[in-house]
């Protein structure tokens, strides 16, 4: 075979698949995870630089961002080594029963407001009627 009108010898034009990198992109990327000590020691290092370009070596390096840094260096001047190590994510759900028990109750709550308002529309109007009619509502008898 001959390309540009030199000859090939075999296997130098053809390429294994396995050779070649994959075209197909991940469906699912993962999340990088850093611990609050590699945080910290990045924000140490980024201190200690010097000289102009360094932090930007450093950060291309370490394979980051600048607002990594910046982040880090917020959370590093609190103090606060719990928010560097912080999870992002939803929060547990662990009061999802309760506020489900809590919405079923103040449910049956408004039910029983309104079975009481009209039982005492229906008590009103029985002391209404026993008065036209002269019967005490408490024996059953006339007065």
């Amino acid at each position: 075979m001959k390309v540009n009108g030199t000859p090939l010898s075999t296997g130098e034009g053809k390429r294994s698949a396995a050779a070649r990198p994959d075209p197909e992109v991940a469906a699912k990327t993962t999340r990088r995870r850093f611990t609050a000590a590699y945080k910290l020691s990045i924000v140490e290092k980024a201190d200690a630089c010097d000289t102009p370009g360094e932090i930007g070596e450093l950060l291309r390096r370490e394979g980051l961002y600048s607002s990594h840094l910046s982040s880090w260096r917020k959370a590093a001047r609190e103090g606060s080594l719990r928010r560097l190590a912080k999870k992002r994510g939803p929060r547990p759900s662990g009061g999802k029963r309760e506020a489900k028990r809590v919405r079923k109750l103040e449910r049956e709550n408004a039910r029983l407001r309104e079975e009481l308002r009209k039982a005492r529309i229906i008590i009103d109007v029985q002391g209404k009627v026993a008065g036209l009619l002269g019967v005490s509502p408490g024996d059953g008898k006339r007065s």
